[in-house]
C-alpha cells in the first residue's frame, strides 16, 4: 500500500539554490527508474511561489532539458510529467544567484493508471503567447468535432468564415497557409477543408512573420500543426460522427446528409517515428436564395428577381504519412505524403421573373423563366516533402527541403433554361467543362549559426487552364462551342528569394530584424499561346519585432513588415466564364499583386487564471485587388477581377482566456478595423470608394458538469463588411455542445447542434449586395439551422518499454 502511495503522489524534496536573475537557466536529465533509460518528450514544468508557471518545455530524445527563466521571482517547484509514470515534483529553496542550476537526473517511476493523471495535470492552456505567435489547441473547440480544419478556425480571435466558407485573417482572404510549418500553394479553404478536425494539435497565427518565411498573404501566416505522437510506443485515435436527419430542407431536391470518420495511429522507437492518419467526410448543404437584380441600357430598365433551391453536396477524404528518421546524433531525416479527394455540387434551381420597362414611354413587358444551374468540382490533391537537417559541431545548423504539390482540378457547370420546372421544352442548354491543374516545386536552405539565420529558397509554380463552353444545338443533341466563352490560360511563376535574419534577447527584451529579398517572373499564356503576358518584379520585404517582459506578467510589442499577395489563374484570365444564368467571371492579364506594409504594436498579460492580449494594428495596402461588376446585357452581369488604387486598415485585436470558475472556462475574442478602399475602374471611366467599420466577435464558454460530463457554447459572429461596390451582410453561427468521457478518458460522446437559432431566423444566412449608376443587386443566401450530430471518439495508447522484472499476471496486463 506504502509502494502504491508512493508510486501515485510521490514527491521528492531536492533541496537547491533557485533565486534566479533574470536568464538563468534550469538543466538536467530525466531517466525511467527501473530501465534506466532516458524519457523523451517527458513535460516539464517550472512554477513560482504562488503557483503560476513561468515556464515549460519536454524533454529531448536523449532525456535531457534545458529551459531559460527570464523571470525574477523566485521558482519554488519543477513538476515532471511523462504518460504512465507517477507525477514527480522537485522542491527548490532559495539562496543565492546563479546563472544555471543542474537538477542533476530525475528518476520516475512507471505507473500504468497514472495515465489519465498525467493528461489532466498537464493539459496545455488553451491559448499561449510566443514572442511572434499566438497557439490556440485544437481540442479547445468542442463546435470543430467531426468537422474539418475550418471549424476550428472559425472560432480563432481575428478570424472569420462566412455562408461561402471564405476564411478571412483580420478582414481579409489572403494569408499563407502552412501545415506543418511546410508552404501550400493551392487555395487554403479547399486544403483546411480536407483536414479532420480530429487530427490537428494547434493552430498557430502569425501576423509579423519573420524574413525566413514566404512573404505571401495580405494579413500573415496560418500554420496547421498536426498531431505527431512523439511519446516512444504506439496510439491510435478515431472518431465517427453523424449527423441527424434534415430539420428543415427548403423543399430542395435532395436531401443533405452529414457523417464523417477518421483514424491516426502513430508509433515511435528509438530514432524511427511514424505516423499516418485516414479519414472521409461528408457535409451537405440544403438552402434557398432569393434574388433581386436590375441593370439599365439606355432607356431600357430591366428587372430580373429570382428565387429557389441553392444546395451543396460536399465530401472528402485522403490519407496522410509523416515519418522520421534520426541517422546519427548530427543527421536527420524527416518526409511526409499527403493524397486526397474533395468534390462538390451546387445546384441553384431558380425561377426568374423577367421584367422590362421603357423609361421613356413605361411600357413593360414580362418574361419567366426556370433556371437549372449545376456546378460540379472536384480535385485530386497530392502533397510531399522531404528534409534532412545537419548540426555541426559548432551548434550551427543546416536544412535542406524538397516540397512538391499538384491540384488536379476539374469542374463542369451546366445552365438548363425552361419555361417552367419539370418542363421538357428546352429554352437554352450549355455545358462548361474545365480543367485547371496546378502543380509547384520548392527547394529551400536554411542555415542558422547562433543569432544568425540565412537562405535561399527557389520556388515554381505552373497553372494550365482550359475552359470550354458548349451550347445545345437547337432540336439537336449536339452542341457548339461558343468561342466567345471558351479560353486557355497557363500561368507560369519563376520566385528566387534570399533572407537574413537576426534574432535576439537580452534580460527580458527580445528582438529580432530580417530582409527577404525576391525576385519574381510571371509569364502568361492564352489564346493557345498567340497572346503573352509577361511581369518581372523585384522586391524587399523587411521585417522587425521586438518585446519587452516586464518581472509582473506584463509585456508590450511592437513590429512591422512588408507582405504580397499574389495573383491565380482565375483572376488573370481574361476571358469571360459563364457562371450562371445572370453571371460571367472574367480576369485582368495585366492584374498587378498587391503590396502591402503591417505595423503592429501589443500587450500582453498572463495571470493565475488566464491571459489577455491587445493589438492594434495598421495595414496600407497598394493595388488592392477586387472583384467589381459591370453590365455585360440586360440580364447579365460581368465580374471581373481589377486592381483599387490603394486601400488602408487600421484595427484592434483583443483575446483572452479566463477561468471564471473551477468548472467554467471562457475563451474570447474580438477584431475591429476601419477599411478603406478607393480606385478607378474599367479604364478609368468609373471612380469608386467605400469605406466602413467592421468587426468579428467568437466566443467560447467552456463547463465542467462533473463526473465527466461537460458542455460548451460557442457564438462566432461577423459583421457587415464593405466592399469597393457594395457589402455583404453580417453572419452569424451558434452552437452547442453536450460531451460525456468515460473514467479512463478512452471514449468519448457528444452531441453538437450548429448554427443554432431557436426560431430566431438570424443564423446561418448572408446578403451580398453591390451597385453602380446603371446596376443594382442583392442576394440572400439561406442555409439549414439547428443541424445535430451525434460523435464518438476513441483513444489508445500504449507504451513499448523493456523492464527486467518476473513476470505475472497483473504486469503483462500492465505492460
Amino acid at each position: 500500500m506504502m509502494v502504491k502511495r508512493m508510486a501515485l503522489g510521490f514527491v521528492s524534496t531536492v533541496m537547491a539554490l533557485a533565486s534566479l536573475a533574470q536568464g538563468s537557466t534550469i538543466a538536467g536529465l530525466v531517466m525511467d527508474s527501473v530501465a534506466n533509460k532516458p524519457l523523451a518528450s517527458a513535460s516539464v514544468m517550472i512554477k513560482a511561489a504562488d503557483g503560476s508557471n513561468i515556464a515549460a518545455g519536454i524533454t529531448d530524445r536523449n532525456g535531457n532539458f534545458s529551459l531559460k527563466v527570464a523571470d525574477s521571482r523566485v521558482i519554488s517547484s519543477a513538476t515532471f510529467s511523462y504518460v504512465q509514470f507517477a507525477e514527480k515534483i522537485v522542491l527548490l529553496a532559495a539562496s543565492q544567484n546563479q546563472s544555471t542550476i543542474h537538477l542533476g537526473t530525475i528518476l520516475m517511476h512507471y505507473d500504468a493508471n497514472a495515465l489519465e493523471q498525467v493528461i489532466v495535470q498537464g493539459k496545455k492552456p488553451p491559448v499561449a503567447m510566443r514572442f511572434d505567435r499566438q497557439v490556440f489547441k485544437a481540442d479547445t473547440y468542442a463546435n470543430a468535432t467531426g468537422g474539418s480544419g475550418i471549424d476550428i478556425l472559425r472560432n480563432l480571435p481575428a478570424i472569420s468564415v462566412d455562408a461561402a466558407g471564405q476564411i478571412a485573417l483580420r478582414g481579409s482572404s489572403s494569408f499563407l497557409l502552412l501545415i506543418n510549418g511546410k508552404v501550400v500553394q493551392g487555395d487554403a479553404a479547399t486544403i483546411l477543408a480536407q483536414i479532420p478536425a480530429g487530427n490537428i494539435e494547434s493552430i498557430e497565427i502569425i501576423t509579423n512573420p519573420s524574413a525566413a518565411y514566404d512573404a505571401d498573404g495580405r494579413s500573415g501566416i496560418v500554420n496547421v500543426v498536426t498531431k505527431n505522437f512523439t511519446a516512444e510506443g504506439w496510439i491510435l485515435q478515431a472518431n465517427v460522427m453523424g449527423g441527424l436527419p434534415t430539420l428543415d430542407d427548403f423543399d430542395n431536391d435532395r436531401r443533405s446528409s452529414r457523417y464523417s470518420g477518421d483514424i491516426s495511429a502513430g508509433y515511435r522507437k528509438n530514432k524511427f517515428d511514424f505516423n499516418a492518419s485516414v479519414n472521409y467526410l461528408r457535409n451537405d448543404q440544403n438552402g434557398f436564395r432569393e434574388g433581386d437584380v436590375y441593370t439599365i441600357i439606355g432607356n431600357m430598365r430591366t428587372d430580373f428577381p429570382s428565387n429557389g433551391e441553392r444546395s451543396f453536396k460536399k465530401y472528402n477524404y485522403g490519407i496522410r504519412l509523416a515519418m522520421g528518421y534520426a541517422i546519427n546524433d548530427r543527421n536527420q531525416l524527416t518526409a511526409g505524403f499527403y493524397q486526397g479527394k474533395r468534390f462538390q455540387i451546387r445546384d441553384a434551381n431558380l425561377l426568374y421573373n423577367n421584367r422590362h420597362t421603357n423609361l421613356t414611354t413605361g411600357a413593360i413587358s414580362r418574361f419567366d423563366y426556370y433556371n437549372a444551374n449545376r456546378q460540379q468540382k472536384e480535385g485530386d490533391f497530392t502533397l510531399a516533402n522531404l528534409e534532412w537537417a545537419h548540426a555541426f559541431a559548432n551548434k550551427s545548423k543546416l536544412t535542406v527541403t524538397g516540397l512538391y504539390e499538384r491540384a488536379a482540378l476539374e469542374g463542369l457547370t451546366t445552365n438548363l433554361n425552361t419555361p417552367a420546372k419539370g418542363s421538357s421544352d428546352t429554352l437554352q442548354y450549355t455545358r462548361n467543362p474545365s480543367n485547371n491543374p496546378l502543380d509547384a516545386w520548392r527547394i529551400k536552405l536554411d542555415y542558422k549559426t547562433g543569432q544568425w539565420s540565412a537562405g535561399y529558397q527557389f520556388r515554381y509554380d505552373v497553372q494550365d487552364g482550359n475552359f470550354l463552353y458548349l451550347t445545345q444545338i437547337p432540336g439537336t443533341n449536339d452542341f457548339e462551342i461558343d468561342p466567345a466563352f471558351t479560353s486557355d490560360v497557363k500561368a507560369e511563376n519563376f520566385i528566387h528569394a534570399g533572407y537574413l535574419q537576426y534574432d535576439g534577447k537580452k534580460d527580458a527584451l527580445q528582438y529580432s530584424a530580417g530582409l527577404r529579398v525576391e525576385t519574381t517572373d510571371r509569364e502568361l499564356q492564352f489564346s493557345k499561346g498567340s497572346e503573352k503576358r509577361d511581369l518581372s518584379l523585384v522586391n524587399f520585404f523587411p521585417n522587425a519585432l521586438v518585446k519587452y517582459n516586464f518581472d509582473n506578467r506584463w509585456s508590450v510589442k511592437a513590429g512591422l513588415s512588408r507582405r504580397i499577395r499574389r495573383t491565380n489563374n482565375f483572376e488573370l484570365n481574361p476571358f469571360p466564364e459563364r457562371e450562371h444564368s445572370e453571371t460571367l467571371e472574367q480576369g485582368d492579364p495585366d492584374l498587378l499583386p498587391e503590396l502591402i506594409y503591417n505595423v503592429e504594436a501589443g500587450l500582453e498579460h498572463t495571470y493565475s487564471k488566464g491571459n489577455f492580449f491587445a493589438t492594434p494594428y495598421f495595414q496600407s495596402i497598394l493595388n488592392p485587388i477586387q472583384r467589381v461588376n459591370k453590365v455585360y446585357n440586360d440580364t447579365i452581369l460581368n465580374r471581373v477581377f481589377t486592381n483599387g488604387k490603394r486601400a488602408t486598415q487600421i484595427g484592434l485585436e483583443l483575446g483572452s482566456t479566463h477561468a471564471i470558475t473551477k468548472w467554467w472556462q471562457s475563451v474570447a475574442g474580438f477584431n475591429i478595423y476601419y477599411y478603406s478602399i478607393e480606385g478607378s475602374l474599367f479604364a478609368n471611366t468609373i471612380q469608386a470608394s467605400n469605406s466602413a467599420w467592421a468587426y468579428t466577435l467568437n466566443l467560447t464558454e467552456s463547463f465542467s458538469l462533473g463526473k465527466n460530463w461537460s458542455s460548451q457554447l460557442a457564438i462566432n459572429f461577423l459583421s457587415e463588411r464593405p466592399t469597393l461596390q457594395g457589402e455583404d451582410s453580417y453572419f452569424l453561427n451558434p452552437s452547442l455542445s453536450v460531451k460525456k468521457q468515460t473514467e479512463d478518458k478512452r471514449w468519448s460522446f457528444q452531441l453538437l447542434c450548429q448554427y443554432l437559432d431557436l426560431g430566431w431566423n438570424r443564423s446561418n444566412q448572408q446578403r451580398i449586395t453591390t451597385r453602380g449608376s446603371d446596376f443594382f443587386t442583392t442576394t440572400n443566401y439561406l442555409y439549414e439551422v439547428n443541424q445535430i450530430q451525434f460523435s464518438v471518439g476513441f483513444n489508445l495508447l500504449k507504451q513499448n518499454r523493456k523492464v527486467a522484472v518476473p513476470n505475472s499476471e497483473i504486469g503483462e496486463k500492465e505492460f
